[in-house]
């Protein structure tokens, strides 16, 4: 039974690659390829939405505090970094805390640096390493670290040689790396590892939240969930109503303007593209976490611009 699960989990993670792979577009209909996704009728409101952004510094987290956000967004590596002491921690800690809105998630799990897939693949340090990212973000109250790490996750190969990366295999190793890593922090309290599907042409596996599911759902754990990124499913083309399958499944989410990747109502003429992606939110009542991972512009106008992002994305719900 277990190898059959494996073998379904890696060929629904590599379906959606199997006709896009060298495609030289961002707008990719894969999803026409996949079987579809039911659609439900919009019934909650979505008032409950949290709103935040990828900033670091105590004056843009000011800012934040000030037009109404409800968190703030950090790399994980910088927040919570594994190579650094106990001593460094303490001090690191009550850094974290001076800031006037809560750290509630945190990107960039796992550094490029460790191989999850491929024949080379190691997942000794890289457990070692998430195993102190996720305790210390635990100790912190932090509610989800987002496990996109293309670089760690990404299936060694060449699409157009004789050395064609194996998908499916890829999968399995980072679907068991899941497994092994959600074993290890059965008994943390707050944090869960959500699972981030990337566009194609940043990942040759878990393109679409479809395949983030499936591992989600065969691991079975309540540390790890499901992240939706608006960005990727509308650059990879990925079906809003996927959201809706996701369910409470789905515990955060990440929010860029289509093309640019800027602060949404960068472009005001792009706004109406988030409508079914939020219609989708409202539909399963979602609750927890919107966040902008994007680019702002120019420091200097920081205030302007998360200004008119918070004020789109609560336009939307």
């Amino acid at each position: 039974m277990t190898g059959r699960r494996d073998f379904l989990i890696g060929s629904l993670a590599a379906v959606g690659l199997a006709g896009c792979a060298g495609a030289p577009g961002d707008d990719l209909p894969c999803h026409s390829r996949h079987a579809p996704l039911p659609g439900a009728p919009i019934t909650g409101s979505g008032k409950g939405i949290l709103f935040g952004a990828c900033r670091s510094s105590i004056e843009d987290v000011k800012i934040m505090r000030d037009l109404g956000y409800d968190f703030w967004e950090w790399s994980a590596g910088a927040a919570f970094d594994p190579n650094k002491d106990d001593a460094w921690w303490q001090t690191q800690k009550e850094e974290i805390s001076k800031r006037p809105l809560p750290l509630r998630s945190c990107n960039g799990f796992i550094p490029g640096k460790f191989r999850l897939t491929g024949p080379n693949a190691d997942h000794g340090p890289a457990l070692d390493y998430a195993e102190k990212v996720l305790r210390r973000a635990d100790e912190m109250g932090v509610k989800t670290i987002v496990f996109g790490s293309g670089g760690a996750r990404n299936v060694p190969g060449d699409f157009t040689g004789k050395d064609r990366p194996d998908l499916e295999k890829g999968t399995r190793q980072y679907a068991d790396f899941c497994r092994k890593l959600v074993k290890r922090v059965a008994d943390l309290k707050t944090v869960q590892v959500v699972i981030e599907p990337l566009r194609p042409n940043e990942s040759n596996i878990i393109n679409y939240v479809f395949q983030g599911l499936a591992i989600c759902r065969d691991v079975n754990s309540p540390r790890l969930k499901q992240l939706a990124d608006i960005f990727h499913m509308m650059m990879g083309g990925d079906d809003p109503n996927a959201i809706v399958a996701a369910g409470d499944m789905l515990r955060h989410v990440h929010i860029a303007e289509y093309g640019s990747r800027q602060f949404p109502g960068h472009d005001p003429a792009l706004v109406s593209k988030f409508v079914p992606f939020f219609d989708a939110l409202k539909a399963v009542g979602y609750t927890g976490g919107v966040s902008c991972e994007c680019g702002w512009g120019d420091s200097k106008d920081f205030a302007k611009n998360a200004k008119t992002a918070i004020e789109t994305m609560k336009g939307l719900v």
